[in-house]
């Protein structure tokens, strides 16, 4: 029984996604559209588990499992085996070991895999191209764990009713229990990505989904439901929808990832929004016998599913290779022509049946040597890529031998203090001490060029703040040279300016201090550009000390942007020349500005 309208939601929670992940800057709280999806799946999987409870006095619990996995593997697996190859048109870095990801996505673990390896669902310089297979992960997770409960559940009652009530009280407490757990864990996270991947924290959608079945259901129907059934009009159930869709609207263009508020109630408004909607929904199939959905919203729904899939990797190989418009327009393309292959002729072939695309009959049953032929192809070039995909990326080996490089060197430099006695001592030595993150590690090799001599402390993934304890620690021991350079915020946080000030204010005096503006090609497209934000902080920081002298690589990079063709546009270069001519303009950024620090004042001086 397919109840009208729900489509709607459907479509909404597709185009939620859509929209943030094409345009992040103006629809900041698209990610929500992943709760619509939850909070449907969760009403659905429970009022058909209690249908079918109503009609058998049991639940096919093979048959349950074996319909999820015709509905869900068949998409998963053409996405896969057509994306894999497609990911050698740009650069390595995007299929370095990717049998892992490929791994974990048809295990359905890919949000645990995430969480363990520090995965940052927003700032990830090079995006896995299947981790928003993590949603597909707490779906199925969930699908396994409450068929079996509700499974379970039928074994011990004795009336629809006893199941419902059984249903209800489970699943309020599991939901109040998953929010609560949300909602504490985000005061004291690191990262919010940790609980938003965490099935246990953000599962409680689905149980708010599931706690609506138990009160309206779809076949089977509550007393109290059929009443509210009488009681509204179509004007009323029509005005209810909106409501929800309205506050689904609202939280699209006001939450943002990053913000607190987003987990304490951000998330729970948009499940119950959804509820809302699906109750209003449910309402409206009864008083609109006479009207049928639109073909189109009814096509949309069929394929959300499958174009979910397909967008995501798709967009990421073609916006590198044609930027953000143009891949947006080939991903919508292809991720409709995909996915409706796959829906409409594809997943009823795999299930034995005659495909029909619209008013068109399609039988794949004479062309089945050709399509495991075709499939085969797919799977030994899936296969032969992961095999010979390397561990790291170009960029992640590049950074591991510049951070060996980079290493020894301070070894050496550290043995050549302790010989002259000031390795230990409290003695301002003459010299330059750079404290930097990924950036600045890429452009080491420069850096020992053009400053021989310097101590280069850099590191993958470093913010500012953590700049300020290795400052910190490098005073406590001894060891800061007299000019400092703090080359971070690629890795933005939040709270940049109070580390910035923090940094000014411990640094002793008798000291210079060079801070080098970051860069974000991506900038444009973010609601909320914070490395701008950052770089235009340092700038004021300079005018107020004259100790402080500004390295402005966000201006010499945006006066080059030769050397961005074909990176992420945070790292520069794409290959060994870009590379070089990017890691000399980083080089020289700070050379000059060191050659400017020396005709100022040191601190304490000013």
């Amino acid at each position: 029984m397919r109840i009208k309208w729900f489509s709607v939601i459907r479509v909404v929670g597709l185009l939620f996604v859509l929209l943030y992940h094409f345009f992040i800057k103006y629809f900041s709280g698209g990610f929500v559209g992943v709760d619509l999806f939850f909070t449907l799946s969760g009403y659905l999987t429970t009022a058909l588990l209690i249908d079918e409870f109503t009609q058998d006095k049991t639940i096919d619990l093979v048959g349950f499992f074996r319909r999820r996995l015709y509905r869900i593997l068949p998409p998963l697996l053409l996405m896969i085996l057509t994306v894999t190859p497609l990911a050698l048109l740009v650069r390595n870095d995007f299929i370095a070991n990717i049998g892992n990801q490929i791994a974990v996505a048809l295990g359905f673990m890919t949000n645990i895999f995430e969480i363990l390896t520090g995965g940052n669902y927003e700032n990830q310089f090079t995006p896995h191209l299947f981790v928003h297979t993590w949603t597909l992960a707490i779906e199925v997770q969930f699908y396994l764990l409450w068929g079996l409960a509700v499974w379970g559940m039928t074994r011990m009652a004795k009336s629809i009713g006893q199941l419902r009530g059984l249903i209800f009280l489970s699943s309020s407490a599991i939901f109040l229990t998953s929010f609560l757990s949300m909602f504490i864990s985000s005061f004291f996270v690191d990262s919010y990505s940790t609980i938003y991947f965490s099935t246990w924290t953000h599962i409680f959608p689905f149980f708010l989904g599931s706690i609506l079945a138990t009160i309206a259901g779809i076949k089977n129907t509550t007393k109290g439901f059929q009443r509210t059934i009488q009681q509204w009009s179509k004007k009323k159930a029509l005005q209810v929808f909106l409501a929800g869709f309205t506050l689904e609207l609202l939280l699209l263009f006001l939450l943002k990832f990053n913000s607190i508020w987003t987990y304490l109630i951000g998330f729970l408004l948009s499940s119950m929004a959804t509820s809302v909607m699906i109750f209003a929904a449910r309402v409206l199939h009864e008083k609109t016998e006479e009207v049928n959905e639109p073909l189109a919203v009814q096509y949309l729904a069929d394929i959300s599913y499958g174009f979910y899939l397909f967008h995501w990797p798709l967009y990421l190989i073609f916006s590198q290779i044609f930027g953000n418009i143009g891949g947006v327009i080939l991903t919508v393309i292809f991720s409709l022509l995909l996915s409706t292959a796959s829906f409409y002729i594809l997943e009823p072939y795999l299930a034995g049946k005659t495909g029909r695309l619209f008013t068109l009959e399609i039988d794949l049953k004479p062309y089945t040597k050709w399509i495991s032929i075709a499939g085969g192809l797919l799977a030994f070039s899936t296969l032969l890529i992961t095999l010979t995909a390397p561990k790291l990326g170009d960029f992640d080996t590049e950074m591991l031998v510049n951070s060996l490089k980079q290493a020894d060197t301070r070894m050496a430099q550290t043995k050549a203090n302790a010989e002259k006695g000031k390795a230990s001592g409290y003695d301002i030595e003459e010299g330059v001490t750079i404290i930097g993150d990924s950036v600045t590690l890429r452009a080491t090799p420069q850096l020992n060029e053009q400053l021989p001599g310097a101590f280069i402390d850099a590191q993958g993934s470093r913010n500012t703040q953590q700049a300020y304890e290795i400052l910190k620690t490098n005073i406590d021991s001894g060891t800061l040279l007299k000019d400092v350079v703090i080359a971070t915020g690629a890795n933005v946080i939040y709270n940049y300016d109070e580390e910035l000030d923090k940094i000014v204010d411990i640094l002793p005096n008798g000291y210079r201090l060079i801070l080098v503006t970051p860069y974000d090609g991506n900038a444009a497209t973010y609601e909320d550009p914070l490395s701008e934000k950052h770089a235009q902080y340092v700038r004021n920081l300079a005018k107020k000390h004259n100790f402080i002298t500004v390295a402005d690589w966000n201006a010499v990079s945006k006066a080059n942007p030769q050397i961005w063709v074909g990176s992420d546009n945070v790292h520069f270069g794409s290959d060994a020349e870009t590379t070089a001519e990017g890691g000399n303009l980083f080089a020289q950024t700070i050379k000059t500005a060191l050659e400017e620090a020396a005709q100022k004042p040191v601190k304490g001086q000013e």
